[in-house]
């Protein structure tokens, strides 16, 4: 499976990549790709901001980045999220999110 899928958008130097989060889960793993989503699974429960913060760590490891160049911007308290990644590189990130699509 590609990339082709995910709605990601260019915004600048960042690319807005849509998330949908399954809090709860019995692992934190990237999924794959779900309705144009990118689809992850983190153990943390959706409260006090717990699975954002496991989202956000959870990409920021995959990409290889510090995790404060990823931001949840949108839907905090939803499955679905808006997520900012500062300063990317989508031919990077394409490949790096790659292995987890297979």
């Amino acid at each position: 499976m590609d990339l082709s899928h995910l709605k990601l958008q260019v915004k600048g130097p960042d690319l807005l990549v849509p998330v949908l989060v399954q809090p709860g889960a019995r692992r934190d793993k990237i999924l794959g790709l779900h309705d144009g989503f990118l689809k992850i699974s983190v153990t943390a429960p959706p409260v006090e901001g717990k699975a954002n913060a496991a989202c956000r760590r959870i990409l920021a490891d995959a990409l290889r980045i510090p995790v404060g160049r990823v931001e949840v911007i949108a839907g905090a308290s939803a499955r679905r999220k808006r997520v900012r990644i500062r300063d990317a590189d989508p031919t990077a990130l394409k490949e790096r999110l790659a292995p987890y699509l297979e």
